[in-house]
């Protein structure tokens, strides 16, 4: 009899963590599709040159679709990444907070989907070399990376916590450090865009990271 309960137990408990490891693998590849696409687009796209123009700027112009729809699909996979986290480390140390940080940042790619940068800087092509003038839906994808980002970052300090309580000193200590190189990316950007996009490139595959260290103690914990 005792068997038998055991059985079942495995038997529905083996769905569950089939699903959390599914969703943490969409929270993985969030950053490597957003970035791959964004440098595809960045190298083929007329005008548009990585020095002088932030990769939302690709959702602007007769080709914009295909960015803007990079945007929903990574707030997509990144929300999925972050219910998968709370399923994964819900009942953990950073267990409660991490997960709703990420979900913020994915959130934040939705909304920039939705409201495109302003053109500027010479892109899309035919628009002046001067500074993108700050419009309404401008200013809401602008303020929704912001309040993503340093989500992202604090999400980063709980899961330093995280890593630091299961003996995982080393990427405790990177996950301490890394919210100080997005940040200096950022303010960097007042020079060149590129610091910028190194910053969100870095929070990106930081992440990815992350989700894919968890996915591999989930496969470990189901042995």
């Amino acid at each position: 009899m005792t068997q038998a309960i055991r059985v079942a137990v495995t038997g529905r408990a083996a769905p569950a963590r089939f699903a959390t490891r599914a969703l943490l693998a969409c929270g993985a590849v969030a950053g490597p599709l957003f970035l791959g696409l964004g440098v595809i687009e960045g190298l083929t796209r007329t005008g548009f040159d990585f020095t002088r123009n932030a990769i939302s700027q690709l959702s602007l112009g007769s080709l914009g679709w295909i960015q803007v729809a990079s945007f929903l699909i990574t707030g997509t996979l990144v929300t999925g990444g972050a219910a998968g986290l709370r399923r994964a480390i819900g009942h953990t140390t950073g267990g409660t907070w991490a997960p709703r940080l990420v979900g913020v940042f994915g959130a934040s790619f939705l909304l920039a989907g939705v409201f495109t940068a302003d053109p500027g800087a010479g892109f899309p092509a035919g628009t002046p070399d001067g500074p993108a003038a700050l419009s309404g839906h401008g200013a809401v994808h602008m303020l929704s990376g912001a309040a993503g980002y340093l989500a992202l970052c604090a999400a980063f300090f709980v899961l330093a916590r995280h890593f630091a309580a299961h003996g995982r000193r080393g990427w405790a200590l990177a996950y301490r450090l890394l919210p100080v190189g997005v940040i200096a990316g950022f303010a960097g950007s007042a020079t060149t865009v590129a610091a910028f996009t190194a910053a969100a490139g870095l929070g990106l595959l930081a992440l990815t990271a992350a989700f894919v260290r968890l996915v591999s103690s989930a496969a470990t914990a189901q042995r």
